[in-house]
């Protein structure tokens, strides 16, 4: 496991080239950060006008057929916060006190998708907006130690999931040339000579960690999914040497 399990993440977002992909990132996700359940739901892309355009989650099976069968999408009170919200919410600052909300939460616990949860909430340049959900089913205070501890990560986390899910669902088109920053532009570029990232640190005097996290922003913004499409993509468009 790399240094850094932030950097880690990222490179693993970027590199996802299918929904799919990110799906099975989500479970690798869950493991290192030692949660129940992660969720990326986007509620809304204006391009597609439909709400509940995109799921990708690890709930199991039984409940996902529970919650599309019954329509939860209407009555999740996670949900209903979240379209209206910007900040990230703990579940124990919603009401839970209306028997709707209760009775929800009550099954959702008996699929084990986790007594304690986190959503933030993230908005698209275009309109879009994102909700992504962590689930626990920890002690209250080691739940409340590893959310204090995590939430910088986590808000980073979920802003790059909903700019590769917008990539990958075909929402994220041209737009103009992307403008990379000058870190992005040299370790690009650097790749692109054939050095290694532990070299690249080593020329620019930065930690590799940097390095990882300035090639993971710079293929986001290229809207690619490797390295490799990266450097391909920043020659075509002059932003690099070939």
């Amino acid at each position: 496991m790399p240094k850094s399990l932030l950097s880690y993440c990222l490179e693993e977002i970027t590199d996802s080239a299918s929904m799919d992909g990110l799906q099975k990132y989500l479970f690798d996700f869950c493991d290192v950060y030692g949660v129940n359940h992660a969720v990326l739901h986007v509620t809304n892309i204006p391009a597609i006008s439909e709400e509940n355009s995109l799921l990708v989650l690890t709930y199991p099976d039984q409940w996902i057929e529970t919650y599309i069968r019954k329509n939860y999408f209407t009555i999740d009170p996670v949900v209903n916060a979240g379209r209206s919200g910007f900040l990230p919410f703990d579940w124990s600052s919603l009401d839970l006190k209306s028997p709707s909300t209760a009775a929800f939460f009550r099954e959702a616990e008996s699929f084990e998708i986790g007594r304690h949860g986190l959503t933030i909430t993230v908005r698209g340049p275009r309109g879009e907006r994102s909700l992504f959900t962590i689930t626990s089913n920890l002690t209250s205070s080691k739940w409340a130690a590893l959310r204090d501890r995590r939430m910088g990560d986590f808000q980073v986390i979920a802003a790059y999931l909903h700019e590769q899910a917008m990539i990958l669902s075909g929402v994220r088109g041209g737009g103009g040339v992307p403008r990379l920053s000058r870190r992005e532009t040299q370790c690009l570029q650097l790749l692109a000579r054939g050095l290694l990232p532990k070299q690249m640190a080593a020329h620019l005097e930065i930690s590799e960690s940097a390095v990882r996290l300035y090639l993971s922003s710079g293929r986001r913004k290229l809207h690619v999914a490797t390295t490799n499409q990266a450097i391909a993509k920043a020659i075509s468009l002059e932003l690099i040497n070939g």
